[in-house]
């Protein structure tokens, strides 16, 4: 219990300090429930030390203390523009005080894109060791916030899927929409794996061996009866694909497998040989004669 008072009246008893034993009689004094002390050894031995000044905060201070710390009002600053924090919002770094102002100049983050201060347990976005306010960071192509939404970097400038797709992904030669994932090349030219079909039968041709006429992808099978000439002797296509090998003569076209004597069927590949009608024949056969 603190009670401060003061005796002017006389009595015939004494009303000494707790402390130093001085007569209060005619004195202000505090009165504890360890006795009445008069106000210096009550301030030397019940007040605190200013956490600033180091000096005394006296009863008649106003006192302000956070945590374990006390300060008399003129000296609870902060420590960089020596604004009084007393009535003000403030936050301790590192067992400094600091103003909002000043912690946010000091340690604060600026936004890229706006310039201005991200404040403390404000809603942030943060990539590249840069940071922006959660409303400042758009897409650079539709300009709507990208928030929690996946996005592609790109020299500086940051895209919503959707907007870098439209923007930068290739586009499909026969179908003209994006490729966002796999896909083929064929003339120097991307194509969705579903899109290159054979233009004859449509079937798909990734992967499978193929052949092109006027720019159009065709199968081997298509190729072969739209297109090649038919062999002479077996009357199958000749496609020349996959290393195949074939004579021709005149208007006539063979297999290498297939360009043999009509007679003795020796293979007339590199040798030879005597056109006799539709047929061909060795040199050998030829002489002999019907």
């Amino acid at each position: 219990m603190q009670l401060e008072g003061s005796l002017t009246a006389t009595m015939s008893e004494t009303f000494d300090c707790a402390k130093c034993s001085e007569s209060l009689y005619g004195r202000k004094y505090i009165q504890t429930d360890d006795g009445p002390y008069c106000v210096p050894c009550y301030d030397n031995t019940f007040a605190n030390t200013c956490a600033e000044c180091q000096q005394l905060i006296g009863h008649d201070s106003r006192e302000l203390f956070y945590e374990d710390r006390h300060f008399h009002e003129g000296c609870f600053r902060c420590c960089r523009c020596q604004r009084s924090l007393a009535d003000e919002p403030f936050t301790c770094q590192d067992s400094e005080l600091l103003c909002n102002d000043c912690y946010c100049s000091a340690f604060s983050s600026q936004c890229s894109a706006c310039g201005e201060t991200v404040m403390p347990g404000s809603r942030k976005l943060e990539y590249g060791g840069q940071t922006w306010h959660e409303h400042c960071f758009l897409c650079s192509g539709c300009e709507q916030p990208l928030g929690s939404r996946s996005f592609v970097p790109d020299k500086g400038a940051h895209y919503c899927v959707p907007c870098y797709e439209n923007k930068f992904a290739p586009r499909c030669a026969r179908c003209s929409k994006t490729l966002t994932q796999g896909g083929v090349t064929y003339r120097d030219q991307p194509w969705h794996r579903e899109c290159l079909v054979c233009t004859g039968c449509q079937t798909p041709l990734a992967g499978q061996q193929f052949t092109s006429r006027d720019d159009d992808p065709y199968c081997v099978a298509c190729f072969g009866e739209l297109f090649a000439p038919k062999c002479s002797s077996c009357k199958r296509p000749i496609t020349g694909l996959g290393g195949g090998k074939y004579v021709s003569f005149e208007d006539r076209h063979w297999h290498h497998s297939c360009f043999s004597c009509a007679r003795c069927s020796t293979s007339l590949v590199g040798q030879g040989f005597v056109p006799d009608g539709d047929q061909v024949l060795c040199q050998g056969c030829s002489q002999a004669g019907p």
